[in-house]
């Protein structure tokens, strides 16, 4: 509102706003409009007859808004009409409105004179709930009573015992933080300061406010103010920021879409009234022809304001003509945003309450037909009486009074965070309901973080198991596997299952990444950031994917666990996997059971262990040798080892048992001492004594023995020739003198080079391709 100044000397200019129109309450004006015509078009309520409307612009304005009551109750048309139409009646039947609380207060006062019902949609006042002053008014917005009930159990429930308070200087903010401070007072929480402010306040002091919240010590402020009055205050602390605040604020700033943009006020929380839906509204909202728009002064202003043109009769002449290239449909603003139906609703349902409570009045039910008297003369006081008796669900919403005129307090917890593309949305994060029992009315959700792993080092570690395990294998005879796992195959290994976790980890993030998140519940007394995991379905990939790695990985590890101990790290392996599946077995009910920072201590503690716990068993045996054992980190040693006759023995019982070679291999040493052999066969068919020549000597079947000790003898190099079984798989033959000679277990033969060496043999092993002789 424009500053008058008066000389009293002549009639003052009368009162006009000022200033850019409010989109979010022109939609909400618009809804009305829409109901309206919903009902005029319904055969159920209503059949036959059709209401008028009047729309008032009171600009917040109370002069404005006492104007426009007193020429709804004086009456615009006196005269009775028995046409088709409705009555025509100048007499007002109901007004819905104010959005504020003070102008409520004021039309009330006028048109509760003449018993005229007032069903406001936004005015929360617990004043209004007084029944001996405002006996006609109803709303369909819950009492402050409830929200400032609501505001203290939530500075209640997360333990904050020192807080500042500020509201706007009008009967709902005053009244609002009243109800507030009494609440907490009882609860045993202290106020350091409580402040008051209104956007017709000079500036110096709105800036006072804001030095006493920059200068504070307490970092939880609680703001009960209109969104016009916060605009300013949050305008001003954003050009000097404070340190950070966590604020608390009521339903009418703190769901208010032009608010968001103030980004220092991140995890904002407050009460909103719940989100609706209401069928066919955005059509309705974005159905804006420019014969409608030109028929009303403040479609117009929208226009222009919304598209920085003017139409042909506008007085506007700082603006482009309108072209009509204008789109309402790609337009971006709180009138054609219709995902936060929350106030938009409560008009909704307040003209079908006073159209309900009409139909009551004037329509009867019969023979399952609704009849309606259109000629009936109805009073407002009727109206009255049958709003005090409705009860109804539209859309699914409830609408019933109680002996206040007040509705069920039921509110959703909301939660300022920042969206993909930065900007800051509403989130909900709880509800409150004031029908539930005592102590049960607060309920808040709890999200849940994500963690990391480390999927490149079980990629290593199962790298390595592979790699052992088909070197070993690669030893049968013919066998050319190892070409598939040398170096450039070990590398590509790492890469392709690490690669494969990298795609996971892409795939989550694009999809739906990880944002903040402000932990209210675990603690009282703080709060936590923790990062929510936007996906649960990523996260448990992630994790189950290593999972899986580090189980094959084991399995592996264990059956490569008995070949050479010189080269198989198999079992370091697998009491390091073990190490690993243990921890983050364990890690899953700690995971979900641990509170706030305590569930990253978790992750970080899992990660660390399974971590250093993978390196130490695998590289602390080598850093032993290394510093303790040196004469073992030689080549020499691993390979050219000894092994002694009762080792030797073990060998040839593996042949007598006929285990596959890889159980053979495990026990044979890259050099082995031997003087005599004396071999037993369940085939049959044995070999023993000395060597002899071709041909070989058949002994008597089922002569069986284990390779004794005390057969030992000497043999010269001279005492040995070609030989072989005649029965079964040949078990040993002599290719050629002081050459080789080739073990056949099954359907493998393993070639010996045997060299003479005065009283022992030494036969050095290497494994070569396969011979075939008879």
């Amino acid at each position: 509102m424009p500053t008058m100044n008066h000389s009293y000397t002549t009639r003052p200019e009368p009162l006009k706003c000022t200033g850019s129109i409010d989109t979010l309450e022109l939609s909400i004006s618009r809804a009305m409009v829409f109901a309206i015509e919903e009902i005029n078009n319904s055969t159920k309520l209503l059949p036959g007859i059709r209401l008028g409307y009047q729309i008032h612009d009171s600009c917040a304005s109370v002069t404005l808004s006492v104007h426009a009551a007193f020429q709804l109750s004086n009456g615009l048309n006196p005269v009775f009409d028995t046409d088709d139409y409705c009555s025509k009646s100048g007499m007002v039947m109901a007004v819905v409105g104010e959005s504020g609380s003070t102008p409520s207060i004021s039309i009330s006062h006028i048109i509760g004179s003449f018993n005229i019902p007032l069903v406001s949609h936004f005015a929360t006042c617990a004043c209004l709930s007084d029944k001996r002053q405002y006996p006609s008014f109803f709303r369909t917005i819950p009492s402050d009573r409830f929200q400032a009930a609501a505001l203290a159990k939530l500075v209640k429930h997360f333990g904050w015992t020192w807080i500042g308070a500020v509201r706007s200087d009008s009967d709902y903010g005053n009244n609002g933080m009243a109800s507030f401070l009494d609440a907490v007072h009882k609860e045993g929480i202290c106020v350091e300061y409580s402040e008051s402010f209104h956007r017709t306040h000079p500036r110096s002091r709105i800036q006072r406010v804001a030095d006493v919240i920059r200068r504070s010590t307490a970092m939880v402020v609680v703001a009960f103010a209109t969104s016009g009055d916060m605009r300013l205050l949050l305008e001003e602390l954003s050009r000097e920021p404070s340190p950070p605040r966590q604020w608390i604020g009521s339903e009418a700033w703190v769901t208010h879409p032009e608010m968001l943009r103030f980004t220092f006020c991140t995890g904002a929380m407050g009460f909103a009234i719940e989100k609706s839906v209401i069928p066919g509204l955005r059509d309705f909202l974005l159905d804006l022809s420019p014969t409608k728009v030109a028929a009303s002064p403040v479609l117009t202003e929208f226009w222009e304001d919304a598209f920085n043109c003017r139409l042909e009769q506008s007085a506007a002449t700082n603006r482009r003509m309108c072209d009509g290239s204008e789109d309402i449909q790609k337009l971006q603003n709180p009138y054609t945003d219709t995902s936060q139906l929350r106030t938009t609703n409560m008009v909704y349902k307040a003209v079908y309450a006073i159209a309900h409570a009409i139909h009551n009045t004037v329509c009867q039910e019969t023979n399952s037909t609704t009849q309606c008297d259109k000629l009936t003369r109805i009073e407002p006081k009727q109206v009255v009486t049958q709003l005090k008796k409705v009860n109804f669900s539209q859309n699914g919403y409830h609408v019933s009074f109680d002996a206040n005129g007040d509705p069920v307090a039921t509110y959703e917890l909301v939660n300022w965070q920042k969206s993909e593309r930065g900007s800051i949305v509403l989130v909900t994060v709880g509800y409150y309901d004031a029908s539930l029992p005592l102590g049960q009315e607060l309920h808040i959700n709890r999200n849940l973080t994500w963690a990391e792993g480390s999927t490149q080092c079980i990629s290593c570690v199962l790298g390595k198991t592979i790699v052992v395990l088909m070197a070993f294998k690669a030893t049968l005879p013919g066998s050319n596997v190892m070409k598939w796992f040398g170096p450039p195959q070990q590398r590509m290994t790492v890469v392709s299952f690490t690669f494969i976790q990298v795609l996971i980890c892409t795939i989550w993030l694009v999809v739906s990444p990880p944002f903040p998140m402000k932990n209210l519940t675990i603690y009282k007394h703080r709060i936590i950031l923790e990062c929510a995991l936007g996906s649960a379905v990523g996260f448990w990939v992630v994790l189950g994917y290593i999972g899986l790695l580090a189980v094959f990985c084991f399995v592996l590890a264990v059956l490569a666990r008995k070949l050479p101990d010189n080269f198989n790290e198999a079992k370091f392996i697998t009491f390091s996997m073990l190490i690993f599946c243990a921890v983050w077995i364990t890690f899953i009910p700690a995971y979900v059971s641990s509170p706030g920072k305590f569930t990253v201590a978790v992750e970080i503690f899992a990660i660390l262990v399974s971590s250093f716990g993978l390196i130490l068993c695998i590289f602390a045996p080598k850093c032993f040798i290394i510093l303790f054992k040196p004469k073992k980190n030689t080549k020499k040693h691993l390979m050219n080892k000894n092994i002694s006759l009762n080792t030797f023995s073990e060998i040839w019982s593996s042949v007598h048992q006929q285990f596959v070679l890889p159980e053979l291999l495990s026990h044979i040493p890259l050099k082995a001492h031997l003087v005599s052999v004396d071999i037993a066969w369940e085939s049959g068919v044995a070999v023993d004594g000395p060597l002899g020549g071709p041909g070989g000597v058949d002994d008597p079947p089922g002569r069986s023995q284990p390779f004794p000790a005390s057969s030992v003898e000497s043999h010269s190099q001279a005492e040995r020739s070609h030989r072989h079984i005649h029965h079964g798989p040949p078990l040993y033959q002599q290719v050629k003198a002081n050459d080789s000679w080739i073990l056949n277990v099954g359907q493998t033969e393993l070639v010996l080079n045997g060299v003479a060496n005065n009283s022992h043999f030494e036969y050095p092993f290497s494994p070569t391709s396969s011979h075939s002789h008879q």
